[in-house]
């Protein structure tokens, strides 16, 4: 009899191992505002703008509401679990952007199809789909976040304190960091860094130091330090012919503390963008 409860028990120990939910990122939406959570997040969550703006040629020398094409966006379905979302966007009055996240064990997933089924060609640019918010995962405020903030150059893993920094622009606050294939004229109108960068990717270091934070796409307009404590990698489309359907790809990653493996990862996801 004795033997018959402890492999009941045991039994009722191994359910309820089992029934425990996997340590995964979960997703949720609202208002334009994208909520994600995951147990290893320092603060338990991240508040991400999402979609931010669509934006024609020649932003750096202009107003920003001369830039942004009106968008409107519309959640289609969200799983029961919170492991994705699915979106429909109209920007302007013809262009339709389906897009949707797919929450993984330490990723999120973006894709994003854009379509331009108008007869005329519309130049859109370049879009802002995330800026994403990191006070609570660095422990640190606008004025000194950047030293928690990093990119790659050819020395490696850099904080953003440590590079060449500019303060002239239409908007003053911020650091632009541009691709070689990216117009000045093109880039955001915010102070545009003198140090190039090596790769995609921008990121930040939590405070307890355990964690990598990341974001890269396969598109790269520019990587944007942001003036609300946020971080941006910031997708390039250079315009839309007449029927013509353009797809960008985007990670987010949250990663142990090792920059090599954040590396590894971006090479694989991201094969043909490794090194600018």
């Amino acid at each position: 009899m004795r033997s018959r409860c402890f492999v009941l028990i045991g039994l009722l120990l191994c359910s309820v191992v089992t029934a425990a939910p996997p340590r995964r990122f979960t997703v949720g939406w609202t208002n334009n505002l994208l909520s994600v959570a995951h147990p290893d997040l320092p603060g338990g969550k991240l508040e991400v703008l999402y979609l931010e703006a669509f934006l024609r040629p020649g932003a750096n020398g202009q107003d920003w509401g001369k830039s942004k094409i009106a968008h409107r966006t519309t959640l289609i379905e969200a799983a029961p679990d919170r492991s994705g979302l699915r979106f429909r966007t109209v920007v302007g009055p013809d262009i339709e952007v389906l897009h949707e996240i797919r929450a993984g064990a330490d990723e999120l997933d973006l894709t994003f199809t854009i379509r331009n089924p108008g007869s005329s060609r519309v130049d859109l640019q370049w879009f802002q789909p995330a800026c994403i918010r990191v006070a609570s995962f660095t422990g640190r405020v606008q004025s000194d976040y950047v030293g928690r903030s990093f990119v790659f150059t050819t020395n490696g893993l850099t904080t953003l304190d440590r590079l060449g920094r500019t303060t002239d622009a239409l908007y003053r606050g911020g650091q632009v960091f541009l691709p070689p294939w990216t117009r000045h004229a093109d880039a955001n109108p915010r102070p545009v860094a003198t140090d190039r960068v090596a790769n995609g990717l921008i990121g930040c270091i939590s405070a307890d130091d355990r964690w990598l934070l990341a974001t890269a796409s396969d598109r790269t307009h520019e990587l944007f330090e942001g003036v609300y404590v946020c971080l941006h990698s910031d997708p390039q489309i250079g315009g839309l012919e007449p029927g013509e359907t353009k797809r960008v790809r985007q990670k987010l990653y949250l990663l142990p503390n090792d920059p090599a493996a954040l590396l590894r990862r971006y090479k694989r996801d991201f094969p043909d963008r490794d090194r600018w």
